[in-house]
């Protein structure tokens, strides 16, 4: 149970607060290339952490990401005209580059020198892969890019959904292993469970018992049931700071270079981001279901799908009441979603009653905490930040011997790394 005061800590992600503080010190993905299809296309409003932005993709084909409001009269910069290397404000004609520079100011005297005076909040951007990264922290020359390797290989997919409620909700799902036996399950499959499969072990014995270890990324976990006479079936996943996450989901340990990304637009919406390599699983737990809504151009009006908490997720009682579906409602994502949606925008997490299998939740959450008040307190830089490196994980289920160290064990399918290694200086 959290006090009051922790509570916001974790999830208020404004500019000035701890949690915002620390977020700003990372890279974070904040828009996929094809949402700037092509040089002087249309510019796209973005919010990240609390901030109104504008990204626009240049004649040349870099990406710019600035404040809405034009720093001449506060009008928004998404109406503005993208031309030759900059975005200019239809308003007065002021013209901005991708550093925020202004360069051209026509409504001005051709002798004033007023524009090299005026500045737009820009941030540095780095695409890759498609997703356009960036940075909104002080540093001046900014760290390098996590080696997250689903966003490093060839043969990658992107998915973005919108999730309306605070980002510690979602993520907390990720946490949050044992669910799965439940909310993703069904009945029927479980009573049909092949014996040796993962699956057959989890009917067998839906509790489980949790290993936790703080780590150079973050947090992770192993959560094992009892296989055989001699064996555990484990479930191995990993939170790496400021957001992202690697659940063992339905993947052989090692298999899968993916990951998940919640990245937090405001206080109370969420892009939860999942990259990673193609596959049937990645396909099968990654979309299943999903119909989306076209994007509009409104702040929150990126990659939302027809299933939502006003049509309650169009959940199928008959379905659920067959035994089909644990909860009558057709895909996971869109299962977590009316989990964590109706814990509210944001969780009163005072009221909450914890047990063994939240060990995870617990520990992360006071790493959390830790490293943002260090940060706050004494400008202590947090984890993973100068470490790219420390991204280079994998997760999944195993079958191992009772006698093993989990973590020891599974070292070398966990830190399988098959990308290019990144030239750093």
């Amino acid at each position: 149970m959290l006090s009051q005061e922790d509570n916001e800590i974790l999830t208020r992600v404004g500019p000035g607060t701890p949690m915002g503080d620390m977020f700003r010190q990372y890279w974070i993905p904040a828009i996929r290339a094809d949402e700037l299809p092509g040089p002087d296309s249309a510019p796209l409003r973005v919010k990240l952490l609390g901030e109104e932005l504008i990204g626009f993709r240049t004649t040349s084909g870099a990406v710019g990401l600035m404040q809405n409001a034009c720093p001449h009269r506060g009008a928004s910069l998404f109406f503005g005209r993208n031309e030759e290397e900059g975005l200019r404000c239809v308003y007065h004609g002021w013209k901005f580059d991708v550093t925020g520079a202004c360069v051209d100011m026509p409504s001005e005297p051709a002798e004033s020198n007023f524009k090299n005076k005026v500045r737009a909040k820009a941030y540095p951007t780095q695409e890759r892969n498609g997703i356009v990264w960036t940075y909104m922290g002080p540093r001046e020359v900014p760290p390098s890019l996590p080696d997250l390797e689903g966003n490093m290989i060839e043969d990658y997919t992107i998915s973005v959904l919108h999730r309306p409620n605070n980002w510690m909700q979602g993520i907390e799902g990720e946490l949050d292993t044992i669910h799965a036996a439940f909310l993703h399950s069904s009945p029927n499959r479980q009573r049909t469970a092949e014996p040796g499969t993962f699956a057959y072990y989890t009917a067998k014995s839906l509790h489980g018992k949790f290993s936790v270890r703080e780590t150079d990324h973050g947090t992770s976990y192993g959560m094992y049931r009892e296989a055989e006479e001699d064996t555990y079936y484990w479930r191995i996943g990993h939170l790496l700071f400021p957001f992202f996450a690697m659940p063992p989901g339905a993947s052989v340990l090692g298999e899968d270079p993916r990951f998940l990304a919640y990245v937090p637009m405001d206080d109370y919406n969420t892009l939860e981001w999942g990259v990673g390599k193609r596959s049937p699983v990645a396909a099968a737990q990654g979309t299943m279901g999903r119909e989306y809504i076209p994007n509009g151009t409104g702040w929150h009006e990126r990659f939302r799908i027809e299933q939502n908490l006003a049509n309650d997720f169009k959940i199928d009682r008959e379905a659920q009441k067959r035994g089909d579906s644990y909860t009558g409602i057709a895909g996971i994502r869109q299962q977590d979603m009316a989990m964590t949606e109706t814990m509210g925008p944001i969780m009163d997490r005072t009221n909450e009653h914890l047990g063994t299998t939240d060990q995870m939740i617990i520990r992360t959450r006071r790493r959390y905490l830790a490293a943002a008040k260090a940060l706050r307190d004494q400008g202590i830089t947090p984890p993973g930040v100068d470490t790219p490196e420390a991204y280079r994980q994998r997760f999944g289920q195993a079958i191992l011997p009772r006698n093993v160290d989990w973590w020891e064990a599974t070292k070398e399918a966990r830190e399988r790394f098959e990308a290019p290694v990144p030239q750093r200086a």
